[in-house]
């Protein structure tokens, strides 16, 4: 027998994913530690199948309550809303220690890495090539993604469609050329602290726009499955509040690592 509620909230059924999901991230971390210390990727690629499922199983089942049976109501999404913006916050707090570190580093090299900036030894990357690429990408998928909010405002299905495709290729884009950039690279992460500093910035942005990526793309399935009007989206609204989240960043990482600190 169907309950009927006389409040505007949505009481969360019993639900298994977060806990599949701690599993699946903290397999991934150990995985990724077994990958630097012994080579060996096995449980690397367990927690990404853990995380992946995970993922999909609890995409599925939020689509289903927002979509299907209507329990995102306006409370709802207010509350959504502020969750997500606690979210970004959070994130943005996490790459300011990153920033700390760099700049604590950069602006008073100590004596174990020569008292210079860049460390001897260590050959920086050209900041008017790949990254300035990269920049123009990210840059130019801020505008798509903005494009297709306003596409789905206006209800015009077709520009929305096209310009929430463009988005998602321009992510996977970034994302191919930030991998060659790491190929060419002349340094590693255990490279003095430059390295750590480097990569450890630019990999977790690049984990953020593959995130983004999926999110957009996700995005984009439920769009052309009708799952979005132009007063109900806030799935999307989401994604491209993240998506702007990661497009300054890395402008914050483009000017301070790979023009400033070069």
């Amino acid at each position: 027998m169907k309950m009927h509620k006389n409040h505007p909230y949505h009481l969360v059924d019993y639900s298994p994913w977060p806990l599949t999901g701690s599993i699946g991230a903290m397999t991934l971390t150990s995985g990724m530690i077994m990958w630097f210390h012994m080579n060996k990727m096995y449980l690397f690629y367990m927690g990404m199948m853990i995380l992946l499922l995970t993922m999909i199983q609890w995409w599925r089942d939020i689509v289903r309550e927002a979509t299907f049976q209507g329990h995102h109501t306006i409370k709802v999404t207010n509350g959504l809303k502020i969750g997500m913006i606690l979210f970004i916050i959070s994130e943005v707090l996490f790459f300011i220690s990153f920033f700390w570190g760099f700049f604590h580093s950069s602006l008073a090299p100590t004596v174990e890495i020569g008292m210079n900036w860049p460390p001897k030894g260590i050959i920086v990357f050209n900041p008017m090539e790949i990254p300035l690429l990269n920049t123009m990408i990210l840059l130019c998928s801020g505008m798509t993604v903005t494009w297709a909010h306003h596409s789905m405002m206006n209800n015009n299905y077709s520009e929305t469609t096209k310009s929430l495709m463009m988005t998602t290729i321009l992510g996977i884009y970034f994302t191919f050329l930030q991998a060659y950039e790491y190929m060419q690279a002349s340094f590693c992460i255990s490279d003095s602290i430059y390295g750590s500093c480097f990569y450890m910035a630019t990999g977790f942005h690049g984990m953020h726009v593959m995130i983004g990526t999926i999110f957009l793309l996700v995005c984009l399935i439920r769009h052309i499955k009708c799952h979005f009007s132009m007063n109900h989206h806030f799935g999307f609204e989401a994604a491209a509040w993240y998506w702007h989240f990661v497009d300054v960043i890395w402008l914050f990482l483009y000017i301070s690592i790979y023009w400033w600190g070069s």
